[in-house]
């Protein structure tokens, strides 16, 4: 079995491919390079929603299930 050492892997930055990064905006998917520079900001400014805090003091509330 060989073993990787992943330190020892070094790229030049013309060896390095663009990462292309896509959302989804109105029910379709759009890549970001082509938004408008006010969408831009709007997207890079956004915070990413995590379930697990959402529902951390969820304890607290008195919700009943319908």
């Amino acid at each position: 079995m060989t073993t990787i050492n992943f330190d020892d892997i070094k790229l030049k930055d013309e060896e390095r491919q663009p990462c292309e990064v896509w959302t989804r905006v109105m029910g379709y998917f759009r890549p970001v390079s082509e938004f408008n520079v006010g969408k831009k900001s709007e997207f890079y400014s956004r915070k990413c929603f995590c379930e697990s805090k959402a529902v951390l003091n969820l304890e607290k509330y008195d919700i009943a299930a319908e």
